[in-house]
């Protein structure tokens, strides 16, 4: 009986190599995945980014109600309107976000906090601790005003509101590349932008100016 013939040295290392290799790019392969799915933490700036942004949202909302309820223009009512619906569901998603991730809708850590050094420091037309955000006397203002003044407020208001979300989320996509929160980030960059240039031009229709531009 005849003895099987064993394979040559060099081809069992050959083999034994291969095999080492599939491991290791298999782990390769789960550490990617788990390192992809595993859920921010508190101090991260998706979570940061998350809560701030759906309270910047929230003024954007408030503000947008007002001038919805006080203009007779149709364009500008529209836009009021779009900005409700848009920004109303972008912060149902943050909220989702949170609940996902296994983290507290607020925090105890200072807003911003995760922007430090990203281009956040403060406005000096503004006291609010969030870029572009309007201060109580503004809102009051905008709240009393009437007719073309309160138009012209609220354009004014809304475009340093949107060129604070638009630097908010610069920061964001600088800080992260979690899928959904940069994707989320690019919409808001590119679809405030959008607005900003149609408020200007509605600005101009009105004889009016927008205030200095936070944006760097």
């Amino acid at each position: 009986m005849e003895t099987p013939a064993q394979k040559p040295p060099k081809t069992r290392r050959r083999v034994a190599l291969g095999v080492l290799l599939g491991c290791l790019a298999v782990a390769a392969v789960l550490l990617l995945v788990v390192g992809r799915t595993t859920a921010p933490t508190d101090a991260s700036a998706e979570a940061g980014f998350a809560r701030d942004m759906s309270v910047h949202h929230a003024q954007a909302v408030e503000m947008s109600f007002i001038a919805r309820d006080g203009s007779q223009d149709e364009a500008l009512r529209r836009l009021a309107y779009d900005i409700i619906v848009t920004q109303t569901a972008q912060r149902g998603m943050f909220s989702g976000w949170l609940q996902q991730w296994g983290l507290n809708q607020s925090s105890e850590r200072p807003a911003m906090a995760w922007m430090a050094g990203h281009g956040h420091g403060g406005t000096a037309q503004t006291s609010a601790a969030m870029p572009g955000m309007a201060g109580e006397e503004e809102l009051k203002r905008l709240r009393e005003a009437t007719g073309k003044e309160q138009e012209i407020l609220f354009l004014q208001l809304m475009i340093r509101h949107h060129e604070g979300g638009v630097q908010m989320s610069q920061a964001l996509l600088k800080l992260s590349d979690r899928d959904e929160v940069a994707t989320m980030a690019g919409h808001i960059v590119n679809g405030q932008a959008g607005e900003i240039k149609l408020m200007t031009d509605m600005l101009r229709q009105r004889g009016a100016q927008p205030l200095p531009s936070i944006l760097e």
